[in-house]
């Protein structure tokens, strides 16, 4: 019948289709022998085997597209068409949407009204053109957060750590785990995301937040561990800027 035949063309274009993508997927990328070199020393640096060939010859195909994009971008930036650089790091052999699902832990409910209070941004400040806190000594040095979805801490600690500085000119590292370990009566769910929001009323709350150094860095949920004699910084208080703001973030 007509309805059988177009039905017929339509499944046989689908498995063109499937049979073009399968071939597409099954070569690799016209690379060169650096770029291969690139490959081998990315997996004995990261420590990388994978379960099939089929596996290692995707990552490898996701591994190359990023090193061609390391490199487009880094001639931009020499060029000065972009203000930054990049490079090859531990998580080249992912997809953007990977990277995201594996780092976004920020959990944001649907009305969820934050208990800090809004920032006003109506007041005539003077504003710098340029502020770089780095060069302030308000910034601790860039942390990892794994696999965990704890984003949400390392956002606190990091807003914890560049006000106690501005207070006590002390740059004091704070413990991230404390965080994912102690805050789940919140609302915060470790490594499986929450709000900065939280993590601040917790401190409150608790009266405290313990340093790096006593409570590290494990990047999974446990016990709590707090220990008020290792606490390294308080939180009296936070508000929230307009969300989009830039304005009122360089006003903050």
């Amino acid at each position: 019948t007509v309805l059988r035949s177009r039905q017929f063309k339509i499944n046989m274009k689908l498995l063109i289709l499937s049979a073009l993508v399968a071939v597409a997927l099954s070569h690799p990328l016209e690379v060169s022998d650096e770029d291969l070199a690139q490959w081998e020393l990315f997996k004995v640096a990261h420590e990388r085997e994978y379960d099939t060939p089929e596996e290692e010859l995707k990552r490898k195909n996701i591994f190359l597209e990023n090193l061609q994009f390391v490199r487009e971008h880094n001639e931009k930036f020499e060029n000065g068409q972009v203000t930054f650089d990049v490079e090859i790091n531990k998580y080249s052999d992912l997809t953007t949407e990977e990277f995201v699902t594996m780092m976004n832990g920020y959990k944001r409910p649907e009305g969820y009204e934050s208990t800090g209070d809004k920032f006003d941004d109506s007041e005539n400040v003077r504003l710098p053109k340029h502020l770089d806190w780095r060069k302030k000594g308000a910034v601790t040095k860039v942390k990892d957060q794994g696999s965990c979805g704890s984003c949400w801490a390392f956002s606190a600690t990091g807003s914890l750590e560049g006000q106690h500085y501005l207070k006590s000119k002390k740059l004091v590292s704070l413990s991230e785990q404390n965080l994912v370990d102690c805050s789940t009566a919140e609302g915060n769910s470790g490594c499986h995301g929450g709000l900065m929001d939280k993590a601040f009323t917790y401190v409150q709350k608790n009266k405290g937040i313990d340093t790096e150094a006593s409570y590290p860095y494990q990047g999974y949920s446990g016990n709590c561990r707090y220990n008020p004699k290792n606490k390294g910084a308080t939180d009296n208080g936070f508000v929230n800027i307009t969300s989009g703001s830039e304005k009122a973030l360089q006003k903050a």
